[in-house]
């Protein structure tokens, strides 16, 4: 015979240990990946195939453990404010945005979600981040022309790689003369 208290005490062991084969499978977590683009869906759909295609080289599929909710304004600046809030409603994980508007749009939507800018020019410039350095808040990502800031990181960069550098040679458009201007201040 067994005392009431023994049993109990058995029990509760029992049931809080439990059959390690019986532990049912968690389930895996599904990311959702909000993208943001001024533009229809035909132009970037490369870019956003290439995205899905790293994404599943990770182990990321589509249906699965992860979900794209895609936005377009199909060229209409105005209807990008919309489009970004109605992705912040959806809860995401991340948005991906484009150039800068896509990338303004949905900065002023969220403080909180991620921002993953996929073509910025002059993010500093544009006030899209604080530095290059230390871009703060909640975005990062790419910029194919960084802006004056680094300017001078490229000019101090190919002065270590050939210390005796003493002359460079720059092919610009005539369009650019801000960016030139701070390359030659940056030079002197």
């Amino acid at each position: 015979m067994i005392d009431r208290r023994s049993f109990i005490g058995t029990l509760a062991g029992v049931l809080l240990a439990g059959p390690r084969g019986a532990e049912g499978q968690q389930v895996a977590r599904v990311y959702r990946i909000g993208f943001l683009a001024l533009t229809t869906a035909e132009p970037i759909a490369p870019q956003l195939s290439a995205l899905k295609d790293g994404l599943r080289a990770l182990g990321y599929v589509e249906g699965r453990n992860i979900v794209f909710e895609s936005r377009y304004a199909d060229g209409r600046l105005e209807r990008l404010p919309d489009l970004a809030a109605e992705l912040v409603r959806l809860r995401l994980n991340v948005i991906v945005a484009g150039a800068y508007p896509s990338i303004a749009a949905a900065k002023r939507a969220t403080k909180t979600i991620p921002i993953v800018m996929g073509n910025a020019v002059d993010p500093v410039g544009a006030g899209l981040i604080a530095s290059l350095g230390r871009p703060g808040g909640h975005i990062t990502g790419l910029s194919f022309d960084a802006g004056q800031e680094m300017l001078g990181k490229n000019l101090a960069t190919l002065k270590e790689i050939l210390p005796k550098l003493s002359r460079v040679g720059v092919l610009r458009q005539a369009e650019s003369g801000t960016n030139f201007a701070a390359l030659e201040a940056a030079a002197r």
